[in-house]
């Protein structure tokens, strides 16, 4: 019997539930309503605590407030996609609940659960029943009545889960979109395995990963350079828990006197430090001036460097290749811009063109590997500009971008993008004479004048709106909707055609996938521009995964 949480059993939770998810991501991925091969809601839901379980792992709680705002942190800055945006905020909710706490009984454990559900709620501007919100909330309510009257957190737990694991079957019949595709809501049976896997750990269960690997750690490639080119032996990061009412803009300072690769992000509890420096020691007696430190990490250049170069020696010659390039094109520092441009997507084709388009990074992402917002606020705080326009790309990432705005000084305005021929749009109408309200305007609604249609493959069996689809049929979605499915690609891009010629574009462009040939472009072209023979009509080799053709109308 479990009568209060401390931070370090708080941590085996964490860890336990991470190991939960983990092992059913593939199985929450496969409650996707549409069939398209994507990475979507377990593997989000799996990295965005996969990152808490990391942060934990390499520290020792010590109040559970402590834990929750450590797990919390690590949550936001690695969620990825919506479900793991809106799991993020339900940790941070419960970790505000509890940061005073060195530890928490069942009602107030109770009510953190629900301080969580209240910080999500509050965060989405339409909350749609029958999600992962509604699950989480009927859920924590059952905690705060099993509160009243049960001590034991485990029994607790259980009824919670019985309760979730109910309001799970009614999801079906409560969201038009998985009544008609027959599924349960993906995010909400996530929460439950993490749920469970917390459950476990307090019954003594350990959960191991049954699959290889898991959120893999992001590193630097060290094949890029050679020893000489490591002027700071060591890479630093920590935490700093953000008592003092110092200016982070001082350490930031600081730490450019003495290192480089400086990132500081300064949240309203905690400060987030990564720097590569000669002197870790000195830099850490500093920054305890700011606050206690709530995890260090130190790593040594130069042996990273040597074990990196055994692995990749293999690929040493292109590498190299690539590292003088970069070296070439970061000789002489950026010059500061009045607008600055992060942009989301995949394809070396599609990479060409936003860079043509005045791009300052790029963050390789999309269908299947959604960025998280850390990857984007780490594109944003090196971007040479103090305003940066931030296009997402895929409605999957849009949320994940818009929680770095609290996350830095630079004003960040998310152009809620969701396709690449809408960041295409967006970027064509930039116009830095204008002001930024007008700029945002603008953008906001050139990519609203575009129709896009997307053409892959069916990676599962599945029926939606009274359609059969089976795995390797061609399928299209115009504007994320249905539009055709078969076994005859020539017939699905044809309904495409014909669908596009509705809206009587003038401008028409197709861009193809990395396993699509020049003629088979070509051929697709014709059979587009046919159906729209007043439209100028454009093939670009995108190169992107997932889609066989991404097309555009407008």
């Amino acid at each position: 019997m479990t009568a209060r949480i401390t931070g370090d059993l708080f941590k085996e939770m964490i860890i336990n539930a991470a190991a939960a998810i983990e092992n059913h991501k593939q199985e929450v991925n496969e409650l996707n309503v549409f069939p398209v091969p994507d990475g979507d809601t377990g593997t989000n839901m799996s990295l965005t605590i996969g990152a808490a379980e990391s942060a934990l792992m390499a520290m020792t709680p010590g109040t559970l407030g402590h834990a929750a705002e450590v797990t919390a942190a690590a949550m936001l800055r690695g969620a990825r996609g919506n479900s793991g945006v809106i799991l993020s905020l339900l940790f941070r909710g419960f970790a505000r609940r509890v940061k005073e706490y060195d530890s928490a009984d069942a009602l107030n454990f109770a009510a953190a659960l629900m301080s969580g559900v209240d910080s999500a709620y509050k965060a989405v501007m339409k909350p749609a029943e029958g999600t992962i919100l509604t699950v989480s909330r009927l859920a924590s309510g059952e905690a705060l009545v099993a509160a009243e009257s049960e001590d034991c957190i485990e029994i607790l737990l259980e009824r919670t889960l019985e309760t979730g694991f109910a309001a799970l079957a009614e999801t079906v019949n409560q969201n038009p979109v998985l009544k008609k595709a027959g599924v349960i809501d993906a995010g909400a049976k996530g929460y439950l395995y993490i749920l469970d896997g917390m459950l476990k750990a307090l019954q003594g269960v350990v959960i191991e990963k049954q699959t290889a690997g898991g959120a893999a750690e992001s590193r630097a490639d060290f094949s890029q350079f050679t020893e000489e080119d490591i002027k700071f032996g060591y890479c630093t990061e920590f935490i700093i828990d953000r008592k003092s009412k110092k200016d982070a803009n001082r350490l930031r300072d600081f730490l450019d006197r003495r290192g480089d690769s400086v990132v500081v992000v300064d949240d309203d509890e905690i400060i987030k430090v990564h720097v590569h420096t000669n002197e870790p020691g000195v830099i850490l007696t500093e920054a305890l001036t700011f606050g206690a430190l709530l995890s260090v990490k130190i790593d040594n250049l130069h042996e990273q460097h040597t074990d990196m170069m055994a692995v990749t020696a293999g690929a040493e010659t292109a590498a190299r290749k690539r590292a003088d390039a970069e070296t070439e094109k970061q000789a002489e520092p950026e010059e500061m811009k009045e607008f600055g441009a992060v942009v989301v997507c995949a394809g070396a084709g599609i990479e060409e063109v936003f860079n043509d388009l005045g791009a300052d990074r790029i963050i390789t992402g999309g269908q299947t590997m959604n960025p998280s917002t850390g990857d984007i606020l780490e594109a944003i705080i090196s971007a040479p500009s103090n305003v940066v326009f931030v296009f997402p790309n895929n409605s999957n990432i849009i949320w994940a971008a818009q929680q770095c705005i609290p996350l830095t000084e630079k004003n960040v305005v998310v152009i809620p993008t969701k396709s690449v021929p809408q960041g295409v749009s967006a970027m064509l109408a930039l116009d830095v004479s204008d002001n930024l309200e007008t700029m945002t305007e603008r953008m906001t609604e050139a990519a609203g004048r575009v129709c896009t249609a997307h053409i892959t493959l069916a990676a599962r069996d599945s029926t939606f709106d009274g359609t059969e689809i089976k795995e390797g049929e061609y399928l299209a979605l115009i504007e994320g909707s249905l539009a055709s499915a078969g076994p005859d690609a020539a017939v699905v891009i044809d309904c495409v055609a014909g669908a596009l010629s509705s809206v009587s574009p003038e401008f028409i462009t197709i861009y193809a996938g990395e396993d699509v040939n020049e003629d088979d472009a070509a051929s697709v072209a014709e059979r587009i521009g046919a159906a729209s023979p007043e439209a100028e009509i454009s093939v670009i080799m995108g190169g992107q995964p997932v889609y066989h053709y991404i097309i555009s109308a407008e």
